[in-house]
């Protein structure tokens, strides 16, 4: 691992306790200290920060145990997130609203990430241990840059990247009222630095694996309709990326009228209401409206009624870890 200490590893040399991460992160990057190691992203509490061979942690949260490698037993539940619930500060200056508070057991984060007045964005070259961890646009466009996969490029509404285990990305820019979905597994997970490697990093090797997982950029404007339980959906190449281990897709109403989704057999089926309005049945029937969000349990049947014209819906699912990996829709 180049640049960045794990936080569960790390030596430290100093310990200073804040009532607030973010200021108190800015006065010290003032005085010249490194910035390593943060998390959460989505509400910052610790950060590992370095100078002169010395190190530095620095917590409003003293009290919350250290980041762990291994994955949080999973604890399904339904999970009904409606739009409107307030959001954090996060790390970068991006505003993070939870869309599963209750982290299903903490294997899972989704976010929903904006960043209101865009221009260039106070990001480093960084990187995650995670399982799995997407990236999809909702609103605008950001331009980005990952480790072995060329020049900078521009993600737009309705593209989407797969971020597998531990590749070395930045944001770079985005425009005003950019929003993005995010899905990460675990849900609490460092974001380390790594300042020795310098993005773009002039290689191309679009087949290297990371963590038996492989970069995937998605185009919408390249992606055709096609039919999906009486819908239709622009699929993506997420199970063949990861190995099976999750499948993504975006959802419109079809011709044929039939909504109903057959249960998943895997972990994680997640549903964000991208636009459009409908009716979610799920033991009980609930309004969706756009930026809405819900988790369906495995196992459990789910249909959608009365959509929208103009619904557009991003469903992610995921397997099992650790069991044989199939279809997981």
């Amino acid at each position: 691992m180049a640049g960045a200490t794990d936080e569960s590893t790390a030596p430290r040399d100093l310990e200073l306790i804040c009532t607030e991460l973010n200021p108190a992160l800015d006065l010290l990057r003032e005085l010249g200290l490194r910035l390593d190691v943060i998390y959460p992203a989505d509400c910052p509490h610790t950060a590992m920060l370095s100078h002169a061979g010395r190190t530095v942690r620095l917590t409003s949260r003293p009290d919350v145990p250290l980041p762990s490698r291994g994955l949080p037993a999973f604890q399904p539940e339904f999970v009904l997130t409606l739009a409107g619930n307030s959001s954090d500060e996060g790390r970068a200056g991006m505003r993070y609203r939870d869309l599963i508070p209750g982290r299903l057991g903490g294997r899972y984060i989704a976010s929903h990430i904006t960043i209101v007045e865009g221009g260039p964005v106070s990001d480093w070259v960084h990187f995650h241990h995670v399982a799995f961890q997407l990236i999809f646009v909702r609103k605008g466009w950001v331009r980005v840059v990952y480790e072995d996969q060329g020049e900078p490029f521009v993600m737009r509404a309705g593209d989407l990247v797969l971020q597998p285990p531990e590749i070395r990305h930045r944001v770079i820019e985005s425009s005003p009222g950019l929003e993005v979905v995010e899905i990460s597994c675990p849900a609490l997970h460092e974001t380390l630095a790594d300042h020795d490697m310098a993005l773009p990093n002039g290689r191309v090797d679009s087949g290297r694996g990371f963590g038996g997982q492989h970069f995937l950029r998605h185009v919408a404007a390249d992606t055709p309709w096609t039919p999906l339980h009486g819908l239709e959906a622009q699929e993506t190449a997420i199970s063949e990326a990861t190995g099976g281990l999750a499948e993504v897709r975006t959802i419109r109403p079809g011709i044929s009228g039939g909504e109903e989704f057959p249960p998943h057999g895997g972990e994680l089926m997640f549903g964000f209401v991208l636009e459009g309005t409908a009716r979610l049945h799920c033991g009980e029937e609930h309004k969706l409206a756009a930026a809405d969000a819900f988790v369906v349990p495995p196992g459990v049947p789910w249909s959608l009624s009365d959509a929208s014209g103009d619904l557009r819906l991003l469903q992610i699912t995921t397997a099992r870890v650790g069991q044989p990996r199939t279809k997981c829709a």
